[in-house]
């Protein structure tokens, strides 16, 4: 028996899951039916016969609560084994589910990504999705994942209490597993995989409205707080034109209740996580920016109002100018936070690289 468990999570399956676990017959299989109902109880049953270990959940509660009830399963009952996660409609061969246990039992990353190419025949949803994910993640994060919302991942038996910690119970989970990984630098490794879709993915139980604003909702908080504080900065700036006459004083006091409230909201929220970097190390750092950018600003709104005669849209201009600025910058140095990853895992400095394929 392998020293890997592999976990599957099924929500109102077919008689594939069984197949499946009939054919992962080298390793010990956990299925999670995340409330499917009395309907589906043979194919439970059948999963079963064929050599997994069942839990039940009285009722849906998606995702990412049956695959943290897992998690603590295998750690309360299996500890030190390594965990490789599986979708239950037959999307994942066996070779690759074998491939990326391979590799997380040798491999010092934090997960293991078994990547998809998106080639040949794909629907259409999931190839634009998936580009759509991939480049706001880089964008978010700095780095570089080819496949974020692929469902075969290895994660190492250090790393199941961190699983645990980490927020969300439906799709979105597995995507703010790779925005903490992200946050906290722990290294990431990709294995390529085959790309396969049964009967147009209609087996999916993704709900393309719920589910999207949960998954590109952590993705969108950064512009969420950055439109807000545009808001108040126009308005302000306006005000106080209208008010005083003075462009540079105006921009001066407009920036400085906008600068307060981004700062706040950012910390907290954006890349807070639930773990904000102290005061003393985040303020210092966010005010050296606030100047900087507020130079930037003023200088940025002379030449534009100039040329464009119009504060309104020097002001648009010089926002969206300077917005991906500002988020690179608080994101590599101002809510940076170097603390503890899971037991054993090493940290670096430095985003680690999306690691070796193979």
């Amino acid at each position: 028996m392998s020293a890997v468990i592999v976990l599957i999570p099924a929500f109102q399956p077919d008689a594939r899951l069984a197949t499946l676990v009939e054919r992962l017959d080298r390793h010990r299989v956990l299925v999670v039916d995340d409330g499917s109902g009395p309907a589906y109880a043979a194919m439970f049953e059948a999963a079963r016969r064929a050599g997994a270990e069942v839990i039940h959940l009285s009722h849906n509660r998606g995702k990412g609560f049956a695959l943290k009830t897992g998690f603590a399963h295998i750690g309360a009952h299996y500890p030190g084994v390594d965990v490789v996660c599986a979708d239950s409609d037959g999307q994942h061969r066996v070779e690759d589910i074998e491939a990326v246990a391979a590799r997380v039992r040798t491999s010092p990353a934090a997960m293991v990504l078994g990547v998809r190419r998106f080639t040949g025949r794909v629907p259409a949803r999931s190839r634009f999705g998936n580009a759509a994910t991939r480049i706001a993640f880089r964008l978010i994060t700095g780095l570089a994942v080819t496949d974020t919302q692929t469902g075969l991942r290895g994660y190492p038996a250090r790393t199941l209490p961190w699983l645990n910690r980490v927020p969300g119970d439906r799709f979105e989970y597995e995507l703010k597993l790779l925005l903490r990984a992200a946050a906290e630098h722990l290294p990431i490794e990709e294995v390529d995989i085959a790309t396969v879709y049964l009967d147009g993915n209609s087996s999916s139980h993704f709900r393309p409205v719920i589910d999207s604003a949960r998954i590109y909702g952590p993705l969108l908080a950064f512009a969420g707080s950055s439109l807000l504080a545009f808001a108040v900065d126009a308005l302000l700036l306006a005000a106080l034109v209208t008010a005083t006459g003075d462009l540079t004083a105006s921009a001066i006091g407009a920036r400085m209740v906008s600068a307060t409230l981004n700062y706040t909201v950012n910390r907290a929220g954006v890349f807070g996580g639930g773990h904000a970097v102290p005061h003393r190390q985040s303020a210092p750092r966010y005010i050296a920016l606030a100047l900087a950018m507020l130079t930037a600003n003023i200088a940025l709104l002379h030449v534009l109002s100039a040329v464009t005669g119009s504060l309104v849209v020097s002001k648009i201009l010089t926002e969206v100018t300077l917005f991906l600025t500002g988020f690179a910058v608080q994101r590599a140095f101002v809510f940076r936070r170097r603390r503890p990853g899971p037991p054993g895992t090493r940290i670096t400095t430095e985003q680690q690289p999306v690691g070796t394929r193979g």
